[in-house]
């Protein structure tokens, strides 16, 4: 008997069974005034805690799928860039290129690109097909003629920043 009494000592301790105290310090309301709480409101108050989580997650979840397909879109446009940048270093240059100068790109009937620092317009009649003028930039790589206002427009400030 002494074991179970020490049984019923530990469920007290732990909020089970009776509350003999004051009702200020009751686990579950004791006056008329206060709520009453059936399982069914519990199992209520839980399911829309769970159907609010859900949505919570799957909004997170979402923002990250935007954020993945947005970066996958940004890596494309760095290979391509990249490529491009390649595939213009392999021109033939007979001359020394430098950062900050325009280069015309031709093209001859075999397929042979080359650069020239003669723009088409400067031609009296253009030898081969014009594929673009392009700036070599410090980085090395290549803006074409048409995007270097923007490209300068977001490199301004930064330069400004950086003191170059």
């Amino acid at each position: 008997m002494a074991d179970r009494k020490g049984d019923d000592d530990g469920l007290q301790r732990a909020g089970a069974g009776h509350h003999e105290g004051s009702a200020a310090t009751s686990p579950y309301p004791l006056s008329r005034l206060a709520p009453t709480f059936d399982l069914v409101d519990v199992a209520r108050e839980i399911q829309k805690a769970d159907a609010a989580l859900g949505n919570v997650t799957v909004a997170k979840l979402r923002t990250i799928a935007e954020q993945i397909r947005a970066l996958q879109a940004q890596a494309a446009s760095v290979l391509e860039d990249a490529k491009r940048a390649s595939e213009l270093h392999h021109a033939v240059c007979r001359f020394q290129k430098r950062p900050g100068h325009v280069y015309h790109l031709y093209r001859k009937r075999d397929g042979t690109r080359y650069f020239s620092m003669i723009a088409p317009a400067e031609w009296a009649s253009a030898p081969d097909a014009f594929d673009g003028s392009f700036r070599l930039e410090v980085d090395m790589t290549w803006t074409p003629l048409d995007a270097t206002a923007a490209h300068d427009e977001v490199e301004a400030p930064l330069r400004k920043l950086l003191g170059v």
